[in-house]
């Protein structure tokens, strides 16, 4: 009997671990291969990455460029170093100044590049940080320079900074009478939420100060009511800097609650079908211009293997996938659209890819120029409290939630939007932006320039077509050419929809004319069968070589790709 007993309990302790290990290995199955899909391990990667600089003469060889070219490059460096300080003085100098106080600046101007660059580059080139005027689709910096804006202040301007800027004026003065009286509503707020209501689709509203306490506030409606403990997001998405979300490279806090799996991946379906401890699904329909790929950025530009595509109709199958597994497994579905809400459609991302969400945050633009986060949602997902338990409460508080201010810019901004001025400027969006990222593309093509655009409507992505280790290089000379970038430089330009064809033309000519440029200055050569992945390895080997000190002798200038199994 005793036998018996013992048989039958190793029995079920064999099961268990058995079946413990199917679903872990479904579950790593179901992480991207790169250590963006690892968020613990990129972690970790991060602390032994040692931070070292090159030499002005390997600044300008790294990838052992014969002296000639080195020569253009250096004379090109020289040129551009002379632009920079004569064009806009009082805005560098203002701009440096503030390096000492707003911490924001010099971490902002750390990465701007590849970091063994970064001590170089930063000491002899300067970028404004401050500007004194925008119109139309320009801004004006302190020194009297106007640039076509491809910023798009992180995503705000959606109709131009003048719609803005009427949206703040109109709804200040509409509550100025209460003024700075929180705690309760100016009544333009039931205008704000029934509008909303029907743009989301949704029954619930609540207001927040940022479209990071939006999400954070989503996620937690989603575990209070589900009573399960994890997130699933997807690898490389973004969703605010709340550590919650954000688990790898930039948080010190380990997220055992958080899963990051694949993006439109059936091994990520299968685990969504199978486990009972996911209370809800994160998505940023952003993720469709570069699916699994971080937001990118110049700094991060070591080779040329930098990806983006956007196919709509595949992101809305996998969308369409997503909302049948998490309806079938009572798995909350969020649609963050902090960042696309409004600018795809009027609907947003649940319109323009049709699917519904049973969360959705907005953010950025819906502010009218003023600072926001929304959370909209189902009924039985809004609520927070129990009405059986009365302790047990889903607390979420702000002191300048429901701004007056902030609701009246809101109030004017979903006004403007239903006019028929507004609204005819959704139609035909992606046939606008597409055609336009096309001919841009032919004239590139046309001077047989390594540059490429992908778009996702008006936000876009720079590509480069031929294995270098300089692409960074291309931003600085996109602004003298009169174009303001984010600090990510290449990797993200966002448009706003105001811009007029005679604009964009202007836009492409300087496009046009800094990579024909940059490609004179010797930025773009490379031995025939250069690859990215002899870069990376080289690169590599030079950062193992900084950690445990060996390799200290000069790189050989040999050209990186002439050495069939070095660019292997």
């Amino acid at each position: 009997m005793g036998h018996d007993f013992l048989y039958v309990l190793f029995a079920a302790a064999g099961l268990y671990l058995i079946r413990k290990a199917y679903f872990r290995l479904r579950l790593s199955k179901a992480k991207h291969p790169s250590l963006r899909g690892h968020s613990n391990m990129s972690r970790h990667m991060a602390k032994l990455v040692p931070f070292f600089a090159y030499d002005e003469a390997r600044v300008f060889s790294c990838d052992g460029a014969p002296e000639s070219v080195v020569a253009q490059r250096r004379a090109g460096f020289e040129r551009l170093k002379r632009h920079f300080s004569t064009q806009s003085p009082q805005s560098i100098a203002f701009s440096e100044a503030l390096e000492d106080g707003i911490s924001d600046v010099p971490f902002i101007n750390a990465y701007r590049v590849p970091f063994p660059f970064r001590n170089f580059v930063s000491t002899h080139f300067k970028v404004g940080a401050v500007l004194e005027e925008s119109a139309g689709v320009r801004v004006r910096d302190l020194d009297d320079h106007w640039a076509y804006d491809l910023g798009g202040s992180y995503g705000v301007n959606v109709f131009g900074y003048d719609f803005y800027k009427e949206c703040m004026d109109r709804g200040i003065e509409r509550v100025r009478d209460l003024g700075p009286v929180l705690g309760r509503y100016h009544p333009l707020i039931a205008e704000n939420v029934e509008k909303l209501k029907q743009i989301s689709g949704l029954d619930e509203v609540s207001f927040h100060m940022s479209g990071t306490e939006a999400v954070m506030q989503a996620v937690r409606l989603a575990r209070y009511h589900t009573g399960k403990p994890k997130l699933v997001r997807f690898c490389g998405a973004y969703h605010g800097w709340w550590d919650g979300v954000q688990p790898g490279v930039g948080n010190q806090r380990s997220n055992r609650d958080v899963y990051t799996l694949k993006d439109m991946d059936g091994d990520t379906l299968a685990v969504l079908a199978t486990r009972k401890d996911i209370a809800c699904v994160l998505v940023n329909p952003l993720q469709a211009l570069h699916p699994n790929a971080n937001a990118p950025g110049d700094a991060m530009l070591i080779a040329s293997d930098r990806q983006a595509r956007f196919d709509r109709r595949a992101y809305a199958d996998w969308l369409r996938e997503l909302r049948t597994i998490c309806s079938l497994r009572g798995i909350v579905l969020i649609f963050d659209e902090i960042f696309v809400g409004f600018r795809l459609a009027y609907g947003g991302a649940q319109e323009y890819f049709g699917v519904k969400a049973d969360l959705v945050t907005y953010g950025k633009t819906l502010g009218g120029g003023l600072p926001v986060g929304v959370v909209c949602g189902k009924r039985r997902l809004m609520k927070r409290y129990r009405e059986d338990r009365p302790t047990q409460v889903c607390f979420a508080r702000g002191t300048f939630n429901s701004h007056p201010y902030v609701m009246g810019a809101m109030n004017e901004f979903l006004r403007r939007i239903e006019t028929p001025a507004i609204r005819a400027t959704y139609e035909g969006l992606d046939t606008l932006w597409n055609d336009r990222a096309a001919a841009l593309n032919g004239r590139l093509e046309e001077r047989d320039l390594p540059v490429r655009v992908v778009n996702l409507v008006s936000i876009w992505t720079v590509t480069y077509t031929k294995p270098g280790r300089y692409n960074w290089m291309f931003q600085y000379y996109l602004r003298a050419h009169g174009l303001a970038l984010a600090w990510t430089g290449t990797g993200r330009f966002i448009f706003s929809h105001n811009y007029r064809d005679e604009d964009f033309e202007a836009v492409m000519t300087r496009f046009v004319a800094a990579a024909e440029e940059m490609a004179t200055d010797g930025w773009w050569y490379a031995p025939a069968n250069l690859t990215n992945k002899a870069i990376k390895k080289a690169f590599f080997r030079e950062m193992l070589g900084k950690r445990f000190g060996f390799g200290k002798k000069s790189p050989r200038r040999e050209p990186l790709g002439l050495d069939p199994e070095r660019a292997r």
